[in-house]
């Protein structure tokens, strides 16, 4: 195991930790981000922790994090290392006290995302994944479902908190809950991406940011899932830092049904 990779899994349950207690607790704290996006006080310290933790150990080290991030531009064009951090993804879920929610970490180096460390402490499940080294859940190699049929398919996706320019995404919805077993919506991009590593999801789409899949985006590869686009790709991006119209399923139906999502919404051709 790398010191990186360690580092990360110590730090996502050191986390995990502080979240879980911030659960239990009657003093956490509501607020919105930019009016529109719920932020809590535990979202805040684990934040905090994470950043404080990653600078004693690797002073030299950039870190992007949902709620302390420098610019974004700045960052991914660089050759230093850096950390992309979501202290909790899923805060929606947390702040209701639902289960589905996790520390997400990852660590960049010379431009290519090598760690990836997505943990639950709700329910003690962590994913992890070195570049080149497969991807686990608590230890145990993990591999994405088989399911050959786009029919019997069980695919999730999630909704963005701004809601002025739904009817592309109820498009998509409705061709996939059309063409599919079913579709859920969990609430954890980082985990949702998991689940499809670990087979318990066929496919996730959804156009997300940074810190909600770069960890979750490594262990999905190690695992042997395909990972894509839908949609048009910036020439300028690197696609591992690609936001939009992510694409996450086993291999066998992922042709399939990039095609179904393309065909219901003709602007992505």
């Amino acid at each position: 195991m790398s010191v990186e990779l360690k580092f990360a899994i110590n730090l996502a349950r050191e986390a995990g930790a502080l979240i879980f207690d911030a659960s239990e607790s009657d003093d956490l704290i509501l607020d919105l981000k930019n009016n529109i996006e719920l932020v809590t006080s535990a979202d805040t310290a684990a934040d905090l922790l994470i950043c404080e933790r990653i600078k004693s150990k690797f002073p030299n080290h950039i870190i992007i994090s949902e709620e302390s991030s420098p610019h974004l531009d700045s960052v991914l064009n660089t050759a230093s290392p850096f950390w992309i951090v979501d202290p909790i993804d899923g805060t929606v879920n947390f702040a209701h006290g639902l289960s589905q929610s996790a520390v997400s970490i990852a660590y960049v180096e010379s431009g290519v995302i090598e760690v990836g460390v997505v943990y639950n402490p709700f329910t003690n499940e962590l994913f992890a994944a070195r570049r080149g080294q497969g991807a686990t859940l608590n230890g145990l190699d993990i591999s994405p479902s088989e399911q050959k049929e786009l029919s019997r398919a069980l695919i999730a996706t999630g909704f963005p908190y701004e809601k002025t320019n739904l009817k592309p995404i109820l498009i998509r919805l409705e061709a996939v809950l059309t063409a599919c077993a079913d579709v859920r919506r969990l609430g954890s991009a980082a985990l949702d991406i998991c689940f499809v590593a670990a087979g318990r999801l066929d496919g996730y789409y959804e156009s997300l940011s940074l810190w909600d899949f770069a960890a979750a985006q490594l262990i999905a590869i190690e695992a042997g899932a395909a990972y894509g686009y839908f949609g048009k790709l910036d020439d300028d991006l690197d696609e591992q830092f690609n936001t939009e119209n992510i694409l996450v399923s086993n291999p066998i139906i992922f042709n399939d049904l990039k095609a179904l999502l393309r065909s219901a919404d003709p602007t992505l051709t």
